[in-house]
C-alpha cells in the first residue's frame, strides 16, 4: 500500500483549514498552505518562532483532525537515541533469565524469549515507527537538544527505518506526519532545514489573536475580547522581558472571564496580571502603565 493511498489527504489548504477549524485552530494562509504541502509531499515541517505562539499546538491539532495518534518527543540538552528510541527493560529480563534457568530452558530460547516484543521498552522515535495508521510526530523544541543528537535524528528522517540488535529491522509501512519545533535556541543544521518545509510563526496579530479567543473561550463577551486583543497588541510594543504568548492570553482571559471583570477599568485588573505576564519586573512595569493605557482608550 502507498503512502498516497495509506495517508489521510485533504483535497485542498481550504479543506485542511476547516478540518482545523472544526478542533479550535485558528490558522492563517501561509500555516494552511506549508502544512497542506508537508502532508501531501510527505515532508516533515519545520516550525520556528517565539516561545508561546502556538507552534506545538499544531501537531495536536493534526492529529485530532485526522483522529490518529499524536507522539512527542521532547527534547532536552543530552537526550540520546536510547532514550529517544527503545530500551530493553534489563530488570524484567535478570527476573526472567532467573525463571528459566530454574525451569532448565535453553541458551537459545532463553534468548529469544529475552528479545521480544515483551521486553522492549518503546520511546517516541520507535512507536511512531510501529503505530498504525500512522502517527503525527511531533518532535518538540529540537533547537534544545546537541547537534549529535541532530544528526542521528536526520538520519531516522531519512529511511525510517532502524536496526535492533538481538531483535531486527523495524521499519515504518507509511511514515509519520512530522512537526518539528523550535525556539531558536541554537541554529539547526542545514541538512536538517533542506529536508523539511518550513514554517515561522509570529506573535498574532489582533484579528487573529481575537480569532482564537472567541474559538478557544466559546461565549466569550465580543466586547472583552476586543479589549484583550487591543491591550496584547499594545503590550507586545513594549519593552519586555518575557513577550506574553497566545497561551498566556487564554489563560489571562479565562481568569478575566471568571472573576466576571467586563473591561480594564475594573479594580481587580491590576492583580490578574501574573496569568499573563511571566516576570516580576514586567508585571510591575505594566501594572504602573495600565492607568496610562486606561487613559489613552
Amino acid at each position: 500500500m502507498s503512502d498516497m493511498q495509506s495517508r489521510p489527504r485533504f483535497d485542498s489548504p481550504e479543506a485542511l483549514d476547516a478540518a482545523l477549524a472544526g478542533e479550535g485552530y485558528v490558522s492563517d494562509a501561509d500555516l494552511r498552505m506549508t502544512l497542506y504541502l508537508a502532508m501531501v509531499l510527505h515532508k516533515p515541517l519545520l516550525v520556528e518562532g517565539p516561545a508561546g505562539v502556538g507552534k506545538t499546538e499544531i501537531a495536536k491539532a493534526l492529529a485530532a483532525t485526522l483522529d490518529t495518534r499524536l507522539i512527542r518527543l521532547q527534547c532536552y540538552e543530552g537526550l540520546d537515541a536510547a532514550q529517544a528510541l527503545y530500551e530493553w527493560d534489563y530488570p524484567r529480563q535478570l527476573l526472567e533469565i532467573r525463571v528459566q534457568e530454574a525451569a532448565g530452558a535453553s541458551t537459545d530460547s532463553l534468548r529469544d524469549n529475552l528479545y521480544s516484543d515483551s521486553f522492549l521498552l518503546e520511546r517516541p522515535l520507535l512507536a511512531a515507527l510501529r503505530h498504525s495508521p500512522p502517527p503525527v510526530l511531533l518532535i518538540d523544541e529540537l533547537d534544545r537538544a546537541d547537534e549529535a543528537f541532530e544528526s542521528f535524528l536526520l538520519e531516522i528522517l531519512s529511511d525510517w527505518q532502524i536496526s535492533i540488535p538481538e531483535y531486527g529491522t523495524v521499519r515504518a509501512e507509511v511514515p509519520p506526519l512530522v512537526v518539528i519545533t523550535g525556539n531558536r535556541t541554537r541554529a539547526l543544521a542545514e541538512a536538517t532545514r533542506r529536508r523539511c518545509l518550513y514554517l515561522w510563526i509570529d506573535y498574532p496579530d489582533r484579528a487573529k489573536e481575537r480569532a482564537v479567543l472567541e474559538r478557544r473561550l466559546p461565549g466569550i463577551d465580543t466586547r472583552l475580547a476586543d479589549t484583550i486583543a487591543d491591550f496584547l497588541a499594545w503590550a507586545r510594543e513594549q519593552d519586555l522581558a518575557k513577550t506574553p504568548g497566545l497561551a498566556e492570553t487564554l489563560d489571562w482571559a479565562a481568569a478575566l472571564i471568571e472573576l466576571g471583570v467586563a473591561d480594564l477599568n475594573d479594580e481587580r485588573v491590576p492583580a490578574t496580571l501574573g496569568a499573563l505576564f511571566k516576570d516580576a519586573a514586567d508585571i510591575d512595569a505594566m501594572r504602573t502603565r495600565l492607568d496610562a493605557y486606561r487613559g489613552e482608550r
